[in-house]
């Protein structure tokens, strides 16, 4: 078996070179999925696995704009279409310098498999810029979001792809984006997800990926009879998902001992409450500040500023029974997960996409933790774009007990599919291998349905 997932990722790498994100990504699932492939012959025949590791369409386009000084700027924008088996393409904009094509695929790779398994009708797809709102003003944002939809509006719509937010896309530029796409066709349509509540949006959207990576933490703990409640949580990032996991953690009576950012972390061993969670929020949401300035607030919490050539994230040695990892790709190295272990940790639900490396995940497989992968644990914002798809084209609006208990509902079924399906290959509690085969055979038999298209 080593073999040939060695063979198939030489002919990816080949094809797809100095796309090193994009490779872990296809390499991850392809590993799992090998066992399938053995059991339905006809998966190989119709050349499925090879059809999915292609998007069926990658966009790319300069995006020229006018900063305060009068300057002209130019990015480049992306939108990866990656597949549209079971429904319209479906995934955030990330706003980034470190955004390029490599990263754009593996993020559209994963949303295949991560919207198949919300059981909701979406495809994949991902885009975005190597634009960094960070320092810019309002106006600023504002124009590089006009020139980037003037060229993605022909390229998306209601029911063909409808994009969302992601890192550095916020309800700003989702009202930037929309207001621009709405001026050029000319139609008040469902395009956008994360959009304002008085203009489509859906209650519970910003908090969703938050409060589902939190639930389904929750699901993995009931299996060893165990809760949130009273558990001590760390969570890594300050953006909208660590923001609204650690609310859920909070409203579940655990308790939540850091955030961080680029530059450093915080840790509050009195644990966070109502009022710290609504500090960091409008430093970070309102403000746009840094979370060092925690501290100076709240004098007991301790900062710690990261060092880029460290091997390891002291974030993660902090003495925790459940990691939250909600900031970006590739934070948790082996390193990292070997001292979350040792540090007392049973759980990781990842709210981030692919937060662990290849390596860091042996080791919590290896250690039989529960781990549950981004394309599982953090599937609940996506959902809840699907859900808020579903309120547009019905012209109507959900109340936030209707949302999140729709939302609840989708992570208990994600989490029930990922456990009986890791089961069914022989992989009792593996749930990496649960997500990846269950996203798989979804998707895999309705392009069988739908022939060589």
């Amino acid at each position: 078996m080593a073999r040939v997932v060695d063979e198939f990722m030489a002919a990816v790498v080949a094809k797809n070179p100095e796309q090193k994100e994009f490779h872990q990504a296809v390499h991850e699932v392809v590993e799992s999925i090998m066992p399938v492939l053995d059991r339905r012959p006809e998966y190989r025949k119709a050349k499925i696995l090879e059809r999915i590791v292609e998007p069926e369409r990658v966009i790319m386009f300069r995006v020229p704009w006018v900063d305060d000084q009068g300057t002209v700027q130019v990015n480049r924008g992306f939108r990866v279409q990656f597949n549209s088996a079971i429904g319209p393409f479906k995934g955030g904009l990330r706003f980034h310098p470190s955004v390029n094509l490599g990263i754009i695929k593996f993020l559209g790779f994963e949303q295949v498999f991560k919207n198949s398994l919300t059981t909701l009708p979406m495809g994949g797809g991902k885009g975005g810029s190597d634009f960094d709102p960070k320092g810019k003003s309002d106006m600023e944002v504002m124009r590089f979001c006009q020139a980037f939809m003037t060229e993605l509006y022909r390229h998306v719509g209601p029911d063909s792809d409808v994009p969302a937010g992601d890192i550095g896309v916020g309800g700003r530029e989702i009202g930037y984006l929309f207001g621009q796409y709405k001026k050029i066709v000319n139609r008040f349509e469902g395009v956008l997800t994360g959009k304002g509540l008085k203009w489509g949006g859906s209650l519970i959207r910003p908090e969703a990926t938050g409060y589902g990576q939190v639930y389904f933490a929750e699901e993995m703990l009931n299996t060893r009879g165990q809760t949130i409640k009273g558990k001590r949580c760390v969570v890594s990032g300050s953006g909208n998902v660590a923001q609204y996991a650690a609310e859920k953690v909070l409203q579940l009576g655990g308790k939540v001992l850091t955030f961080s950012d680029s530059n450093g972390f915080i840790v509050d061993e009195e644990g966070m409450d109502a009022k710290k969670l609504a500090f960091v929020m409008e430093l970070k949401n309102v403000k746009r500040g840094r979370i060092k300035e925690y501290v100076d607030k709240y004098p007991k919490a301790h900062y710690q500023a990261l060092e880029a050539s460290a091997k390891c994230n002291p974030l993660w040695q902090v003495k925790c029974d459940v990691a939250l990892p909600s900031a970006t790709q590739n934070e948790i190295n082996d390193a990292d997960a070997a001292n979350l272990v040792k540090s007392g940790c049973t759980c990781v639900s990842e709210g981030a996409n692919m937060p662990t490396t290849p390596e860091g995940v042996k080791v919590f497989i290896e250690s039989k933790i529960l781990y549950g992968p981004g394309k599982a644990a953090n599937a609940g914002g996506v959902a809840t774009s699907g859900l808020e798809m579903s309120q547009n084209s019905m012209r109507l609006s959900w109340s936030r007990e209707e949302v999140d208990q729709k939302l609840h509902g989708i992570m208990r079924s994600i989490h029930k599919a990922c456990v009986e399906t890791a089961q069914a290959y022989g992989t009792p509690g593996n749930y990496v291998n649960g997500a990846n085969i269950a996203g798989f055979v979804k998707v895999a038999d309705t392009m069988m349905d739908m022939g060589v298209v």
